[in-house]
């Protein structure tokens, strides 16, 4: 069991035993240090912030730099807080989280930020089928057709599938393998794509399957 942030580095291939590729995702995951304790009395929930990454203190506004200092730790790039049940022991602000509390074969899930892809059409955001391409119709092909009657009900329903705004969504893929481990570089690879370009920050956290 473990919880930890981490990086997408991007996409390789390992050879199980059987000679079979296998696609992988590598993440850089950590070093990450717990940046604060959340305890029931004071906070109302108990939990672990952990913080990744080390960045200028020129580029952290004051309230978050004067957070990290507290902890005692160098500013970091993304924190996020997770359940005091996913890792072992009691830990204190300061404490580093490693990625030797996954072991391999785990399942975990792996959460981020998919990619941004603009404005889409209906054909692309949606996979509708576009009009036909028959009988005079040369501007409809990709169009969405009719959103909503002229007398009744005289009004495009709230949540009517457009055109509009497509990606950057909070995305988690679960049932992702642990496929290998490399402490030594702070390294895990987790079978399969996980949301987010290159570069990107992730959650990943193990599963009770």
């Amino acid at each position: 069991m473990g919880a930890i942030l981490g990086k997408k580095i991007g996409m390789t291939r390992l050879y199980n035993e059987k000679r079979e590729a296998v696609p992988c995702t590598i993440i850089q995951a950590g070093p990450c240090f717990v940046t604060q304790v959340k305890s029931a009395g004071i906070d109302g929930y108990d939990a672990y912030q952990v913080g990744i990454g080390e960045r200028k203190e020129a580029k952290v506004n004051k309230p978050m730099l004067g957070h990290y200092k507290k902890a005692g730790v160098a500013p970091g790039y993304m924190t996020a807080e997770f359940d005091t049940s996913m890792f072992d022991g009691e830990l204190t602000a300061g404490s580093p989280v490693l990625v030797e509390s996954f072991t391999e074969g785990e399942i975990v899930k792996v959460q981020g930020i998919s990619k941004g892809k603009g404005f889409a059409g209906v054909v692309k955001r949606h996979n509708f089928g576009g009009g036909q391409r028959t009988h005079g119709q040369s501007d409809r092909l990709r169009a969405p057709g009719s959103i909503g009657g002229a007398s009744d009900p005289s009004k495009t329903f709230k949540g009517t599938k457009m055109g509009g705004r497509m990606g950057t969504d909070t995305v988690t893929v679960r049932n992702l393998q642990v496929v290998k481990i490399m402490p030594e570089s702070s390294l895990i690879m987790v079978k399969g794509p996980v949301p987010g370009p290159k570069n990107s920050y992730v959650r990943i956290v193990s599963t009770k399957k």
